[in-house]
């Protein structure tokens, strides 16, 4: 089997991005920018918080996470005290951005601006604007335990490889989104999840999912439905380069059975459950990265589908390319 190509597609359909050249995608070693990397999770914890504070809820927790855009990343448009408002993050023009009606104020994002200075700048501009939003400020999910507004620790920003991390980040996303434009059934948009700082979109099958024993609130809500999650980390301790994972919940029992695209691919334990992943080095390196991970993404959805009892082909539109692409 192949990579996908834009042949196996209708006529007319065409690929939202063409580059295919492994040049145009950086390494991102993460042990090369683990501070930075570090300190831009930290902030972006913050801005997603504030999310959480002013959107309204949605199902999955889908109101507190930021889509990726042109030039980095962004909160939906959110409403506090009558006063709409919205924040990105710019990692062309390295800025934070709030942007109001008729308005937009940025903070600039630099080396040696702390944790705690960038959450006291942010604030002291949103209470400028009217926006007196209450978060609950410290980090979630991270090994790191100090409240935002003492962490005066992580203060890193290489612009370099921050522009390598946007490089990346909008080359997966839209990958991912070319991949959910295959599938008809309920489908979460592709997402960038500030607490654990990964893109990622998810397929659900239709059926309500057993309850999760002993799970909290956050963890019920999010795995309330069968599904099937597919992410890229951009690397952390426990990684030391970006990877693509796939996870299918709950987990049927031959799913690791399943064969996976491409080589490199593997099962991976994770406690209790398995993952499907490759790393972003025999993507990046690929003849064809795009299809590659195509193949990836297409393959650990066959996989959790078929293991689980999906209705598999009730669930793809008519622009769907060929599928069943491994013999299983």
């Amino acid at each position: 089997m192949g990579s996908l190509r834009l042949a196996e597609a209708e006529k007319g359909y065409a690929r939202t991005m063409t580059d295919t050249s492994s040049s145009k995608l950086p390494a991102l070693p993460y042990p090369a920018w683990s501070s930075t990397k570090d300190t831009l999770h930290l902030w972006t914890q913050i801005v997603g918080k504030v999310q959480l504070a002013a959107a309204p809820r949605r199902n999955h927790w889908w109101h507190t996470t930021l889509r990726v855009d042109e030039q980095g990343y962004t909160t939906g448009r959110m409403v506090h005290a009558g006063i709409s408002f919205r924040i990105a993050f710019d990692l062309v023009r390295h800025r934070v951005v709030v942007h109001t009606a008729g308005r937009e104020d940025a903070i600039p994002l630099r080396d040696g601006m702390s944790v705690a200075s960038f959450h006291d700048e942010l604030f002291a501009l949103l209470r400028e604007l009217g926006v007196d939003v209450a978060i609950k400020a410290e980090p979630y999910g991270v090994p790191m335990t100090t409240p935002f507004a003492d962490d005066i620790e992580h203060a890193s920003y290489d612009r370099a490889a921050v522009e390598d991390f946007h490089r990346a980040l909008t080359w997966v996303d839209g990958a991912f989104r070319e991949f959910q434009g295959w599938f008809s059934g309920k489908a979460s948009p592709v997402q960038l999840f500030w607490h654990s700082f990964d893109l990622a979109t998810a397929r659900f099958s239709g059926r309500a999912a057993p309850p999760m024993a002993g799970a909290d609130p956050v963890a019920r809500e999010a795995y309330s439905h069968e599904v099937i999650s597919f992410g890229w980390w951009p690397g952390d301790a426990a990684l030391d380069e970006p990877a693509f994972y796939s996870y299918t919940h709950p987990e049927p029992a031959r799913l690791t059975g399943q064969p996976l695209l491409p080589g490199d691919a593997a099962w991976t334990p994770t406690g209790t459950t398995h993952q499907a992943r490759v790393a972003w080095t025999p993507v990046r390196d690929a003849a064809d990265p795009r299809g590659t991970l195509l193949d990836f993404l297409q393959s650990a959805y066959e996989a959790g589908a078929v293991a689980a009892g999906w209705p598999y082909d009730e669930l793809h539109p008519d622009w769907c390319p060929e599928r069943g692409r491994v013999q299983r």
